[in-house]
């Protein structure tokens, strides 16, 4: 991990004043604080709220999915968790938040320049908030993740201040660090060295190298290869592998088609605008052959996603893109309003905020009516060099060093868009909100499995389709 160069440290300002008032007015113990008794809490209710208008026949693979771990459970709840830490004091610093920054939601991408690096890679709740908020949502899935892996208690718990402390480290490095340095900076996933710095041993070194190298398999090419088959007529089109994949055209009715088609079309005219200059001519060179219905997530199950399989000027120049389904964040109805009403907007400008280097063909459109009904949706590559730790199967002497990884980028990600200075001088040099970040999550963890425990009883009952 590179820690941006720093620059001349201002010796008292605004940031550091504001930061030692928030302290004074939630004292970092206070961090440690739960509230899961706040009147009607209901997770089954809640989790049925949060899928209000998704497909229908995607709600039993959500729950299903939903109900084979804690942790694919808590993965599923951000709105759940968003209410419950709504209920409890919070620090007031702001920064833009990825608003479900769990463990799994991290992963190694490539950047314009084809350098491989390691960030947030989802943003469907990001918004302005309160930068704890992010932190605990991080720590406590390592709390979760620690005891699906077996990890004792003690094993959990330094787990979870390590993180926390690797968080608190980091941004207070950034704090240091000139403004410019701290938007250059970045998790390079391929550097050799960044297995050792991170504490991994050669084994671990070894499977993080596998994975770098498996990423930079994935992409367009690789999507189309798996995803699609020439069709008679000569062109590419997506296979049907119901229900994670079913082209459009097999469902629909004709008149349908002809809405649909119509919707694509203006969708994909309104992402090209979306995009700087540059891209839209790019984006131009391609045009849309096959769109086909995809489901992705845990809790993206039911919304609506589309991929759309592109084609250059000859039959290989291929491009697959996802366009998803951009709704309201779960900590809108918490928070003040952010500075964008449109909500694919809102995830485009928090993604290009947050993430050190975006993919070239994000952007979002204005409303469309696929199926009759304006919807927003966000545009980006479907793969392009991604890949992900499996967070159940990960060794468990590996979780440390990869909450480590986690903790550091978060901190760069709040560091470009909030008040890092302030952030700092609340957190200080002290380990007393690591033990309080860590205290949440142990608390927050039980909290979890007797909501896991309620959700799978529902199930069980036939009370929830599943």
């Amino acid at each position: 991990m590179s820690t941006p160069t720093s620059g001349v440290v201002e010796p008292v300002t605004a940031g550091a004043e504001r930061g030692r008032a928030a302290r004074a007015a939630l004292p970092r113990g206070g961090l440690a604080a739960v509230a899961t008794d706040r009147p009607g809490r209901d997770p089954v209710a809640e989790v049925l709220a949060q899928e209000v208008d998704r497909l229908p026949d995607l709600i039993p693979l959500r729950h299903a999915r939903m109900a084979a771990s804690p942790l694919a459970f808590y993965r599923g709840t951000a709105g759940l968790m968003a209410a419950d830490l709504s209920g409890s004091p919070h620090t007031g610093l702001l920064a833009q938040l990825c608003g479900d920054a769990h463990l799994s939601n991290f992963g190694v991408f490539g950047t314009p320049e084809r350098r491989l690096v390691f960030d947030l890679n989802d943003f469907d709740e990001t918004h302005p908030g309160p930068f704890d908020w992010d932190v605990k949502r991080l720590v406590a899935s390592i709390e979760v993740a620690a005891r699906a892996l077996g990890l004792g208690q003690d094993a959990r718990r330094r787990a979870c201040r390590r993180t926390a402390r690797e968080y608190r480290e980091a941004i207070r490095s950034f704090a240091q660090a000139r403004a410019v340095d701290v938007w250059y900076a970045s998790l390079d996933a391929a550097d050799a060295g960044l297995g050792r710095r991170l504490g991994l041993d050669p084994t671990a070194r070894r499977g993080w190298q596998r994975l770098t190298s498996r990423a930079t398999s994935r992409d367009h090419r690789q999507a189309a290869a798996r995803l699609t088959t020439l069709a008679p007529e000569g062109e590419r089109r997506f296979v049907s592998d119901p229900p994670l994949l079913v082209p459009a055209s097999s469902y629909l009715t004709p008149d349908e088609v002809v809405t649909f088609r119509a919707g694509m079309e203006q969708l994909v005219e309104q992402w090209r605008e979306s995009l700087p200059a540059d891209r839209r001519h790019l984006a131009a060179r391609y045009r849309v052959v096959d769109v086909a219905r995809k489901v992705v997530g845990v809790g993206s199950v039911g919304t609506r996603a589309w991929v759309l399989l592109l084609v250059g000027a000859s039959s290989d120049d291929v491009l697959v893109l996802q366009a998803k389904e951009a709704r309201a964040s779960v900590l809108e109805a918490h928070l003040p309003p952010g500075p964008y009403a449109h909500p694919g907007r809102r995830v485009v400008e928090g993604q290009r905020l947050m993430q050190a280097a975006s993919d070239v063909f994000l952007g979002w459109q204005d409303r469309v009516g696929l199926d009759g009904v304006p919807r927003a949706y966000y545009v980006r590559q479907l793969r392009d060099w991604k890949g992900a730790v499996d967070v159940e199967r990960i060794r468990p002497e590996a979780l440390v060093p990869y909450g480590r990884a986690c903790a550091w980028t978060l901190a760069r990600a709040h560091a470009r868009s909030g008040e890092r200075v302030a952030i700092a001088a609340y957190l200080g040099s002290s380990s007393r909100a690591d033990e309080a970040f860590a205290r949440f999550a142990a608390t927050y963890a039980d909290q979890v499995e007797r909501d896991h425990a309620t959700f799978a009883t529902a199930i069980t009952a036939g009370n929830l389709p599943s």
